[in-house]
């Protein structure tokens, strides 16, 4: 997928045989095989083949952070133009042998004699085949998944089951409009015969979202399969360039990144919320707008003042950055 978004891209803007400042991009789950994912994606495009091109990942904000990280190296002046992208597979997800068998398998590579590998190989047993290492998006430390650390979260600051259900139809309906309207046409390529996202499901109801069962937590759950968020497949890709760069080649500037930040949080120590970065680092981000617009803010103002802050933001030295929308 991540080929034929690039190549779409490619086919979009006349990229063909360009040699671009870098291509990359990344996914959350990947094969062991896919080591050097973005280069192969790159070689297999009609990109000049001396383009560089690099993987990077950093769980769900992998494809922000390389829009960030290809925009600073435009912004010094290291490269004029790149593509920032990201992919994801769920249903081809890498399934691994179990530890012991894995275990077992090393040492037999690692002996020098027949015997020793005959000695390792011995230890093997049936129903080691049968027992793969399933992927799971759990964190190491908490072994709890991202659902699972949601529903500590919506806990802890008491979002209510119809509150969560009432936001995911809207999102619902919001995501069948822009369709209608036509929104995606110029976003979005069809791909093996699909043409939108298949999770949508525009005629969904309340009462039907308030019906289905908890997904994580059997007894005290409010987040279900109809208000969590899916693992499902797709691709993106973004084109960003200078002015001068885009200028010279006649592509219209679309958007400029001006600010950006990104935050972390103490997820199993102070147990602030695994998801709870976002609220760290917007406040930063817009603060810092506020200051180079000569702007009051507070991280106490309200949402529509907010807004009005980010949009008379002006462009600073760092916004010689055209984004050229595409996904």
């Amino acid at each position: 997928m991540l080929s034929f978004t690039l190549q779409e891209l490619v086919d979009r803007f006349d990229l063909h045989g360009m040699r671009l400042g870098e291509v990359a991009a990344g996914a959350v789950v990947k094969h062991s095989r896919d080591f050097n994912l973005t280069r192969e994606a790159a070689l297999s495009t009609t990109l000049a083949k001396e383009t560089p091109a690099y993987d990077v990942q950093q769980a769900c904000g992998t494809g922000l952070e390389i829009v960030i990280l290809v925009v600073n190296k435009i912004a010094l002046g290291q490269i004029d133009a790149g593509i920032a992208g990201g992919v994801d597979t769920a249903s081809d997800a890498p399934i691994a042998v179990n530890e012991r068998l894995r275990k077992i398998l090393l040492e037999a590579n690692r002996g020098r004699s027949a015997g020793a590998r005959v000695g390792a190989l011995a230890k093997l047993r049936p129903g080691m085949f049968f027992r793969p290492l399933l992927p799971r998006n759990a964190e190491p430390r908490t072994n709890l998944s991202m659902g699972e650390h949601c529903e500590l979260m919506v806990k802890r600051w008491k979002i209510s089951h119809e509150a969560q259900d009432a936001l995911a139809e809207d999102s619902h309906r919001k995501l069948a409009a822009a369709y209608a309207r036509g929104f995606f046409n110029d976003l979005m390529t069809p791909y093996k015969g699909l043409a939108r996202d298949n999770n949508l499901r525009p005629d969904i109801l309340l009462d039907q979202l308030s019906q289905l069962k908890p997904a994580f937590d059997r007894d005290a759950s409010t987040l279900t399969a109809g208000n969590s968020t899916p693992l499902t497949d797709g691709a993106s890709a973004v084109l960003l360039a200078s002015e001068q760069w885009a200028a010279e080649r006649g592509l219209p500037v679309l958007a400029y990144l001006t600010f950006s930040a990104t935050a972390a949080v103490n997820f199993f120590g102070k147990r602030e919320g695994l998801l709870m970065a976002p609220a760290y680092a917007v406040p930063s981000m817009l603060a810092r707008g506020a200051l180079a617009a000569g702007l009051r803010f507070s991280t106490k103002s309200t949402r529509r003042s907010r807004r009005r802050c980010c949009a008379r933001s002006p462009r600073g030295k760092t916004t010689n950055i055209a984004a050229r929308r595409w996904a």
